[in-house]
């Protein structure tokens, strides 16, 4: 019984952050006049459709993905392609302006944003206080931790961390961000540059086994979180602040993609299922959180310049716009299919690798 509610609310959980994302690009194409035949909830073959006004809504059997099949919109295969013979060219995607279009696809990443945004609102104005992270200083040491053999203190502004010989760094705004960028970073030497009495220093340090808390740890703790009392108006702000340090951390997980870091931690659609089976457990309140952090995701993927992705059809309408003229139609379709293995292949990668963990 509780896998089955688990599958029924990892369901809803995918199906409410599609919808979001395509109402998105739905609301904005027919504000701009788009004909749109076609609103999908999943991709391959349709189990149950209802004809509305003008657009067809349908549910389809792969609960991954989903479309607005838009007049005049051919860069995309996998999405039903509309019929252009009886439609005015001014209710075509090419039949207004590219400004508009840079809207339209941009629409299913702010809907995304703002999904994340009320949710995580509403579970910090629930649970009626939000401990906010503490600024990136040394709150103290462990004592004969490789921090204290360091020489750092109690009191030390972290200006910068990185890993030379991984070529990352980073300038942490909260002691929340020199954590995520530290994680899972056991061998590797970490240099902190630090401020203390106006003077700036830097050290090296690498983690060791802390049998006190049975971790590989740098043996830093965190200063004093400064705990907020909520409730209806400042509940925005706190939201703000929690889904600015989330992305921060998924823009630092991206960077270190880049350079091969990382790339075990990924998880596809298995890892999301284990994961809503944890927040499950925990409560309404962990359910609701995940599908907030799970919508801002959404929405950064998606505006990832892969042109198969919404910020890769921006990225090239700027460059149209900038060269004055449509890019050649093969050279945008040979794009669009590069981009779409390299799709295809981490999304085989990540399930691998979480059918392996799970197993």
């Amino acid at each position: 019984m509780e896998t089955l509610l688990t599958i029924v609310l990892f369901i809803v959980l995918l199906s409410v952050i599609i919808i979001v994302h395509e109402c998105g690009h739905l609301i904005a194409a027919k504000a701009f006049g788009v004909y749109c035949q076609e609103f999908s909830i999943g991709m391959g073959p349709k189990l149950f459709s209802k004809k509305g006004k003008e657009t067809e809504f349908s549910i389809r059997a792969v609960p991954f993905g989903g479309f607005v099949a838009m007049a005049g919109d051919t860069d995309n295969d996998l999405e039903t392609k509309v019929d252009t013979n009886d439609i005015p060219y001014e209710r075509t995607l090419p039949g207004i302006s590219r400004i508009k279009r840079i809207i339209i696809m941009l629409a299913g990443i702010i809907m995304n944003a703002v999904l994340a945004l009320v949710i995580v609102a509403m579970v910090i104005l629930a649970s009626g206080t939000y401990a906010k992270s503490p600024a990136a200083v040394v709150g103290d040491v462990m004592s004969g931790s490789p921090a204290e053999i360091a020489g750092l203190k109690a009191g030390d502004e972290i200006i910068e961390a990185r890993y030379d010989e991984l070529n990352i760094s980073i300038e942490p705004t909260s002691f929340e961000d020199f954590m995520t960028f530290t994680y899972g970073h056991d061998e590797d030497v970490l240099t902190i540059v630090y401020m203390r009495d106006g003077k700036v220093a830097e050290t090296e340090l690498t983690k060791v086994y802390m049998e006190d808390v049975g971790q590989m740890q740098y043996g830093i703790y965190a200063g004093e979180s400064e705990v907020i009392d909520v409730n209806i108006l400042n509940c925005w702000g706190c939201a703000i602040d929690y889904l600015a340090y989330a992305t921060r951390s998924i823009f630092m997980a991206l960077g270190q993609l880049f350079v091969g870091q990382g790339l075990e931690n990924l998880s596809g659609p298995v890892g999301v299922f284990e994961v809503t089976s944890q927040a499950v457990s925990q409560g309404f309140s962990s359910y609701l959180l995940l599908i907030g952090l799970l919508s801002l995701n959404v929405g950064i993927f998606n505006a990832l310049p892969l042109p198969i992705l919404d910020g890769g059809r921006v990225l090239i309408l700027l460059i149209e716009a900038i060269i004055r003229r449509p890019l050649n139609e093969k050279v945008v379709n040979g794009l669009m299919y590069a981009s779409m293995i390299i799709i295809l292949g981490l999304f085989v990668f990540v399930t691998y690798q979480d059918i392996t963990r799970f197993f």
